[in-house]
């Protein structure tokens, strides 16, 4: 992709992060940003499909960083990126009315324009229902589930990124998983039971 640039890590993503924050000058935010340009078109282009509409996206996140890193403490910016770029892309969707699907297997989701509007709205339910419950996680398994399916990290890199040992993190992430699925099937049967007693009345 001709727009797409890789210019060479002389710094820390660190560095060029304080830097920008120090000085406001883009230069550094833009040589940032070019390092993970190509990760971020390619979360594009997974949650939009479309290519042209992936490049417009990716530029737009770029707009959102020059005010969003002034407002938060970023430790990790790959990360922090990957995240900023998906809920950029499911708003865009949210807004053109195409709803996602959500495979609680913790793989990439995907969208369909070809459902029922009666399976978009419950596939956007369940959406919104597991972003609630992976916040009810306990510290440690929220941190590690988040690292593990949002940002695609392997055992070996979150054991590196953190203090926990290898044990610890598989733990962690079954037991995360383990809890998430019974929070979503709770709150699932309480909508469900609401539903019924709505109707009754």
């Amino acid at each position: 992709m001709s727009f797409i640039q890789n210019i060479p890590a002389t710094t820390t993503d660190e560095q060029l992060l304080h830097d920008y924050k120090q000085t406001g000058d883009l230069q550094y935010l833009g040589d940032l940003y070019a390092r993970y340009m190509q990760l971020v078109y390619g979360v594009c282009l997974k949650y939009l499909a479309d290519a042209e509409t992936a490049k417009d996206a990716t530029m737009q996140i770029f707009e959102e960083l020059v005010l969003k890193v002034h407002k938060h403490s970023i430790d990790n910016f790959r990360g922090w990126l990957y995240i900023l770029s998906k809920n950029h892309c499911l708003m865009k969707l949210r807004a053109s009315k195409k709803q996602v699907t959500v495979p609680f297997d913790g793989s990439f989701m995907q969208f369909s324009q070809d459902e029922h509007p009666e399976a978009q709205i419950e596939k956007e339910s369940q959406l919104q229902l597991m972003e609630g419950c992976i916040e009810k996680l306990k510290d440690d398994q929220q941190r590690v589930v988040k690292m593990f399916y949002l940002q695609e990290k392997c055992y070996n890199e979150i054991v590196a990124e953190t203090s926990l040992d290898w044990n610890q993190v598989r733990s962690l992430v079954q037991n995360g998983r383990r809890n998430l699925k019974i929070c979503m099937e709770k709150h699932a049967g309480e909508q469900e039971t609401r539903v019924i007693k709505i109707s009754k009345d």
